[in-house]
């Protein structure tokens, strides 16, 4: 359970980053906790206040292939909140992807 919440945290993570601009030049093939920059960006919508969207077919594929126990890591960022990112939404990814939980 814990794995799946901290795959989403991290997926917020690099796609604020790289929306931001501090990623300057990212391959479609980097790959970060086995999240695609792909995948992890199209996470962003979900866990973004105040109405976040619902995850889409494309962020729970992302989640489902993910490595939970390297996203985990990023559960207490200060990083996400400074992005916009709600790290309460990002945790809540997993079950709203009909995944199970993760327990960081």
């Amino acid at each position: 359970m814990a794995s799946y919440q901290k795959v989403a945290i991290l997926a917020l993570l690099v796609v604020a980053i790289a929306s931001n601009g501090v990623l300057v030049e990212v391959s479609h093939a980097q790959t970060i906790c086995n999240v695609s920059l792909q995948g992890l960006m199209s996470c962003k919508p979900s866990a973004t206040p105040p109405n976040p969207a619902p995850p889409s077919g494309v962020c729970c594929s992302a989640l489902s292939h993910a490595n939970i126990p390297c996203l985990c890591s990023y559960k207490k960022s200060k990083v996400l909140p400074s992005l916009g990112i709600d790290p309460n939404l990002a945790m809540q990814l997993p079950a709203k992807c009909k995944l199970p939980p993760a327990n960081c």
